[in-house]
């Protein structure tokens, strides 16, 4: 069993950044992959961002089209953690941010992930 709780969510003026992390239990976090997640108000869930577990070649990550560039995942196994940097926020990037993991590859479906957060509030004020 896998716990994960994020924090870092908070109320932002639009252009700025903010910084979300996301606490994993359990002694085989390196061998997970880690997801974000968000889902604004009358909306699904959408993929965000992922990274893989390391491999000799250093993690590999994959963002969606509407955060790249402005979006970075990274991981510290030695900490159990995960976090999205979000730079350039704007207000439609408004949403509960959730985090998710699985075992195995990188995958953004959301049905892949088999462990989530109870996610964190992001609102970007124009």
């Amino acid at each position: 069993q896998v716990q994960l709780v994020e924090s870092g969510g908070g109320l932002v003026q639009a252009g700025g950044s903010l910084r979300l992390s996301c606490a994993a239990s359990g002694r085989t976090f390196s061998t997970y992959t880690m997801a974000w997640f968000r889902q604004a108000p009358g909306k699904e869930r959408e993929f965000l961002a992922a990274i893989s577990s390391i491999t000799w070649s250093g993690p590999n990550t994959r963002y969606a089209d509407s955060v790249k560039g402005r979006f970075t995942i990274s991981r510290d196994n030695a900490k159990n953690s995960v976090y999205l940097e979000m730079n350039s926020l704007k207000p439609e990037d408004t949403a509960i941010y959730y985090c998710a993991t699985k075992l195995g590859g990188l995958r953004i479906n959301i049905d892949d992930y088999n462990y989530w957060g109870q996610g964190t509030q992001v609102t970007v004020s124009s």
